[in-house]
Formats: C-alpha cells, sequence, structure tokens
C-alpha cells in the first residue's frame, strides 16, 4: 500500500475517533428531548460539539471513500480496527472515562482479530 493510502486511512480512523470523542462531550451536556420539535431538540442540533462531531464524521468519510479509490475494501476495513483503540484512549485522556481489564481485554482481543483479518 502506498504511504498515501495508508495516510488516508489513518486520518480517516483518526476522524472517526475524534467524532465519537466529541459527540459524547457535546450530548454529555445535553439531556435528550422528549419532543423531536422542541427547543431541547434544537439545541442538540446546534451544539457546537455536536457539530463539530458530526463534521468529523462527514471528513472521516471523504477520506474513506478516496482509500475504497485506492485499495481493496477488505484490505483496508481491518485498519478501521485501530479506531477502538483510539476511542479507548482518547476517552481515557479527554473525557477521563477509566480503562478497566475488561476494555483493555476486549479492545485486545478485537485488534487481534482485525491482524488476523489482515494477513
Amino acid at each position: 500500500m502506498q504511504f498515501i493510502t495508508i495516510s488516508a486511512i489513518l486520518t480517516s480512523v483518526l476522524l472517526s475517533v475524534l467524532a465519537q470523542i466529541f459527540l459524547k462531550f457535546g450530548m454529555s451536556r445535553l439531556a435528550l428531548p422528549a419532543e423531536w420539535l422542541s427547543w431541547d431538540f434544537i439545541n442538540i442540533v446546534i451544539n457546537k460539539y455536536v457539530v463539530l462531531g458530526l463534521t468529523c464524521y462527514g471528513m472521516s468519510m471523504v477520506f474513506w471513500l478516496y482509500v475504497l479509490t485506492r485499495v481493496d475494501v477488505s484490505r483496508a476495513y481491518p485498519f478501521v480496527g485501530l479506531g477502538f483503540i483510539g476511542t479507548m484512549l482518547f476517552a481515557h485522556f479527554f473525557l477521563q472515562e477509566p480503562i478497566t481489564i475488561q476494555k483493555l481485554a476486549g479492545t485486545l482481543l478485537i485488534v487481534s482479530g482485525v491482524v488476523l483479518l489482515a494477513r
């Protein structure tokens, strides 16, 4: 795989991780509205962290579409498993979520599966 393709894959994964963190940060400060057509729902839609998270997802998709023009999806998709590691680490450092033995073991099992699939 070319360096630019690997860079695009890693950028897509990183943006996806950032999207999760921003969405969690934004939604942690809001309550889910009882009705979809309410001011509470509008507050979700205009929350800067939610908007930033959705923007990161959109940018991630653009990079991923580029990747799919260059590499077979069966070769590229295992890299998405790196998002599990990134999300766990970013959540720990930026959202103060604990890394438990169960989370660590589960993440390592997923990564092990990704490595097996990537071969």
